[in-house]
């Protein structure tokens, strides 16, 4: 595996953990094994795969299966509530009392998205919540336009933390966050000049509160408008926000794959750490 600019391979915190992909999407099956492979070239260590519906479980499951680079979580997706059954809460419990899981995810609210039904976000997104309390997982988090919502039931469901994907909230809406016990995931917006919130936020928040993420197919970065994401690009993240922060890449490398491992104690124990 290629190293990134400026890291020691040797050093034993070594590799980025991009910790929000969709490997299993239907826009990687032509490509998914030559998409994994050039983002461990690029130094992608580890790719943590959310489920978004009951449907995507056991795909993910026979994905992780296949791959050691590869860890999962199960959930049900805001946007796929209003597709989902009761029963389907009875099925992700079941899921997770097999194992494997290193998160419950992805789940949360999303405001943005019209023509959503909100009480069902959030009756679906409390139930989850009350599982990972009761089985005590982290929870990776959607939170689009509906920050202080989600941070009114977490102060509810006091869950052992976890991620806050694609974060795009306020510094004093992250700092609620970081006081819960998550952390905060940055990935392509921090690409763009034009996310000034974002990058002030990347550049000021503490950097033991960052992870890195590509959310790939999603979010593509400023260079790669309108195409596919790719995990590859994590590198390149790493490398902005080593910039925006005026620090060495392998000091971010090492503490956003340190922060990962921290938000999620099932990809610390696969990577052996």
């Amino acid at each position: 595996m290629a190293s990134p600019a400026g890291v020691d391979p040797a050093e034993p915190e070594f590799g980025l953990v991009d910790t929000h992909i969709h490997l299993d999407a239907a826009e990687f099956d032509a490509d998914r094994a030559e998409v994994a492979q050039a983002a461990r070239k690029a130094g992608v260590s580890c790719f943590v795969v959310p489920a978004v519906d009951v449907s995507s479980f056991g795909r993910i499951r026979r994905l992780a299966a296949q791959r050691t680079d590869v860890v999962f979580a199960l959930g049900i997706h805001p946007l796929y509530v209003d597709k989902a059954e009761d029963d389907d809460l009875v099925r992700l419990a079941a899921a997770l009392e097999e194992g494997g899981a290193v998160a419950i995810g992805e789940i949360g609210l999303d405001f943005f998205v019209p023509g959503l039904d909100p009480m069902l976000q959030e009756r679906f997104f409390t139930a989850q919540l009350a599982l990972a309390h009761d089985l005590d997982l982290p929870v990776i988090l959607h939170v689009r336009r509906a920050v202080d919502a989600i941070l009114k039931q977490l102060r509810r469901f006091r869950v052992r933390g976890g991620i806050a994907h694609a974060f795009n909230g306020s510094r004093q809406q992250a700092e609620a966050f970081i006081a819960l016990g998550f952390k905060l995931g940055f990935g392509g917006a921090m690409s763009f000049e034009g996310s000034r919130r974002i990058r002030e936020l990347a550049r000021e928040l503490p950097l033991d509160c960052l992870v890195l993420e590509t959310d790939a197919p999603d979010i593509p970065p400023a260079w790669a408008r309108g195409q596919r994401n790719a995990p590859e690009n994590l590198a390149r993240y790493a490398a902005l926000l080593a910039e925006l922060r005026d620090v060495p890449v392998a000091e971010v490398i090492r503490a956003t794959t340190r922060n990962a491992c921290n938000a999620l104690p099932g990809l610390a124990a696969r990577l052996g750490r």
